[in-house]
């Protein structure tokens, strides 16, 4: 008998391996990943395995702007169990510091 519905521990893992994902990419201008920078408004994982990431950039005019949204797209797409990734960049609210986690102010000492 297949399965039909993925288990809600299955989904959080998911999730979870996704974040751990975002973790793993950096603003090549800033020594801090893109997560805990802040860039990352939003994760919207459906279980038929499309995730859609709302993200924005430390500055609208920023130049690696397409590297970064196709790093997103190719490393999430190879997180087990997601077949599309759709990343949408966003301005609003505008990026600033207090979007940061404590661990990057950490890593920038700005805490």
């Amino acid at each position: 008998m297949g399965k039909t519905a993925m288990e809600p521990a299955e989904i959080l893992k998911t999730e979870q391996d996704i974040i751990l994902t975002l973790k793993n990419i950096y603003d090549p201008e800033i020594p801090v990943n893109i997560y805990d920078l802040g860039l990352i408004y939003n994760i919207d994982y459906d279980p038929s395995g499309e995730v859609t990431i709302q993200m924005t950039l430390t500055a609208p005019n920023c130049p690696v702007a397409d590297q970064l949204v196709a790093d997103v797209n190719t490393q999430v797409g190879k997180v087990e169990g997601i077949k599309k990734v759709n990343v949408i960049l966003v301005f609003e609210p505008a990026w600033d510091k207090s979007m940061m986690s404590d661990e990057a102010l950490m890593e920038l000492n700005l805490l």
